[in-house]
């Protein structure tokens, strides 16, 4: 995995909606915020459109993101937010100049489309984090974890052990992101590779029995074989039909992993869980421990 640099004072980002739109009253608080941190934020010509519940057409969108790839002033690409989408443009991408010229493409949810295919065809770093549209109007922890990210800063939390939790220890890069949108990727040219890796989960408002079928979907795919650790995230508002499925989603998770010996920390402070959504280096190495005494952590490894 190459290296990206980190971010300093006076340094460009930019504001991008590769998915769901999303309107100036709701990007005023991360503006004032990011450039509270010193950065120029640059706010591309077009990000406010919206057709439907996408922020304007596959090509519009398509195009604010490929010249904001190709734009070497540019610094960091901070997703506005999530939704739907993005994985309707990602084959139209040039990634070629992106690669010659990297920069920290920022989000979670359905941005794990971006965070996947980057990691499979670049072999670049990307940051799961919070997204603009998360900001408020007060600092919370969730959002200066991603200033800490993005200066690069030391990235390390602690978090209480639960019951489903395998202990054990891993160091390796980390990657994965959202459930469903790797779920969605699998057998396409987003895939990404997690043999020997730290893979993180997480997900939204979802049926019980889709949270089964996907992890076996992950199983099947050899997604789940050869892991060095499993991290899971906010599994956040779950539900069930009228016939209970008969697991919880922690359960489901655990149950699909049960034949590997990877350590698996649940509860984890990453995915929908608002201000305690924290930032990670997806790509870089990170130490994960999982203690049935001291609960888990994970602290990564800071390049300079």
């Amino acid at each position: 995995m190459e290296f990206i640099p980190y971010l300093k004072q006076d340094d460009r980002v930019a504001l991008m909606a590769p998915a769901r739109w999303v309107t100036p009253q709701e990007m005023a608080p991360a503006i004032a915020e990011l450039t509270s941190w010193g950065l120029e934020v640059y706010i591309p010509d077009g990000l406010y459109e919206a057709d439907g519940q996408l922020a304007g057409s596959d090509s519009h969108r398509a195009a604010l993101l490929q010249n904001l790839l190709d734009d070497p002033t540019v610094r960091a690409i901070v997703c506005a937010r999530g939704g739907y989408g993005t994985v309707r443009i990602i084959d139209s991408l040039d990634f070629a100049r992106f690669r010659a010229c990297p920069k920290w493409v920022v989000g979670y949810s359905d941005i794990t489309v971006l965070h996947s295919h980057i990691h499979r065809h670049c072999q670049l770093p990307t940051l799961h984090a919070t997204m603009p549209i998360n900001f408020g109007t007060k600092p919370t922890e969730a959002t200066e974890s991603l200033r800490r990210a993005l200066f690069g800063d030391d990235l390390s939390y602690k978090w209480h052990g639960t019951a489903y939790d395998r202990c054990g220890q891993a160091e390796a890069p980390v990657v994965g992101g959202n459930l469903s949108i790797l779920y969605s990727l699998c057998g396409s040219q987003s895939q990404m590779d997690t043999r020997g890796k730290i893979l993180l989960l997480e997900d939204l408002d979802e049926y019980l029995y889709h949270i089964d079928r996907m992890m076996q979907a992950l199983r099947r795919c050899g997604m789940l074989a050869g892991l060095a650790g499993l991290v899971v995230g906010g599994l956040t508002d779950m539900h069930d039909n009228s016939v209970p499925f008969g697991r919880t989603a922690e359960q489901i998770v655990r149950e699909a992993v049960e034949g590997y010996d990877y350590p698996v920390a649940f509860g984890a402070p990453f995915g929908h869980l608002g201000g305690g959504n924290l930032a990670l280096r997806l790509g870089c190495v990170a130490r994960l421990e999982v203690k049935a005494d001291a609960g888990s952590s994970i602290k990564m490894k800071n390049e300079k």
